[in-house]
Formats: structure tokens, sequence, C-alpha cells
């Protein structure tokens, strides 16, 4: 910002294990959708290193962080991003239609479209398009597109900021529900009682961390 610098993120350190369920905190330029760029491979950092799932992504090209955002990682927004005029399973498709290395028939493409769908209940909706989905389908809609590709990471970005509290819970429900059965999911939340159902909650505010629940836990942990 002219002859002043600003560090968005400064000297951040931060661990994910496989299998954990982490709430990212924080006010507004507090540098958490920082993080979250570049923990979905959208930005890459200016200096260290991100690895995830062991390889060390941060200095891959824009060609090379498309194909491990569409691979290796599964995206769930709080405006659904959802493709207005076509149906919830070529929704679900969509990250299939895109990969260039595996080749996939149509018909292969629609099955694994439809077993995610069918994950998040709404099987009996994949020919419906958005307009005729409520919030809540359509976020699932959303995180069934996140799940079709297996990712080893699912980026939650205020996935209940649209909806009504009856919806939200239905939502946190079953993001627990994934999280049960083994996924790792990283969620930017600004409702505490949303961060409160995690594991573990990060708080951002200037760039850098300023709690973080992991230390918690490893101070329970040597007591």
């Amino acid at each position: 910002m002219g002859d002043i610098q600003v560090a968005a993120l400064d000297g951040v350190d931060v661990r994910i294990d496989e299998g954990e369920f982490v709430a990212v905190m924080g006010p507004s330029g507090s540098g958490k959708s920082t993080l979250m760029n570049i923990l979905g491979c959208l930005d890459r950092p200016t200096s260290g290193s991100y690895y995830l799932a062991g390889q060390d992504v941060s200095g891959l090209d824009k060609v090379e962080l498309a194909a491990i955002r569409n691979y290796r990682l599964g995206f769930i927004f709080q405006s659904f991003n959802l493709l207005s005029r076509t149906s919830a399973l070529r929704n679900v498709m969509l990250p299939l239609v895109y990969q260039r290395h595996t080749r996939l028939s149509q018909k292969e493409r629609e099955e694994k479209g439809m077993a995610a769908l069918e994950s998040v209940g709404l099987a009996d909706r994949a020919h419906h398009e958005p307009m005729e989905l409520s919030g809540g389908q359509r976020q699932r809609v959303a995180i069934a597109r996140a799940l079709v590709n297996d990712p080893v990471l699912i980026m939650a970005d205020e996935p209940t900021g649209n909806l009504d509290s009856k919806t939200t819970h239905e939502i946190m429900g079953l993001l627990h529900d994934l999280h049960g059965r083994g996924r790792t999911i990283a969620m930017v939340t600004h409702e505490p009682e949303m961060a409160a159902q995690t594991q573990r909650t990060i708080i951002l505010r200037d760039g850098k961390i300023e709690s973080d629940g992991r230390a918690v836990l490893d101070v329970m942990a040597e007591n």
C-alpha cells in the first residue's frame, strides 16, 4: 500500500491433522481469508511452505494448483455457487468433467455424482435445478459436489451463513457426520456457537494466530 508493506499473514505456523474438524475465526482484516485461500491453493504464500497431504504445494504454478484443487480439495461456499439452470446431479458432476488425467465415461460420472448425492440424502432431488430446491438442499448439493472427488481436505467458507437456524443445525449435523467418517474439514465462521461444535478453533488477529485450540489440548496431554 504505497510505501507501507502489509503482511496479510505474519509468521503463521499451523498444522491441521488428518481427520480434524477445525474452525477459523477472526475479525475483518485478520488474515483468515488469506489463510483459507492458501489452504485452498487459490493463493501462494510469499514465503514459507504449505504441505498438503505430505506434498509441498507452495511452489506449484497455476495449472498445477488447479489440478490440486480439482483432485484433492473440496469447497463449500456460503452462497452455494451452483449453476442455476443445471440439475443437482450435473452440478455435482462438474469437478469430474474438468478432470484431465482421469478419463471417466458419462455413465461413470453420473454414478459417482448420484453416490455423492445419496451420501447427503438428496438422491431424490438429482434432476431438480437449484431454484427448485430449498437453501438447505442447495447447500447439500454443494457438499455433495465437494465430496465427489474424495478430497483430502474440505474447505467450508461460512457454510451456514445464508441458512436459518433449523437448516443450520441440519447442515452442521451433516458436517459432523462427514467428520465422523474420517473427513478433514477446515471451516471459516464468524459464529462462536458454530466454532464451538468443532474440535478446535484457530483465532487470527492482525495476520497472526491469537489463539489455537491445539495449544490447550497439548497442555492437557502433557498434564
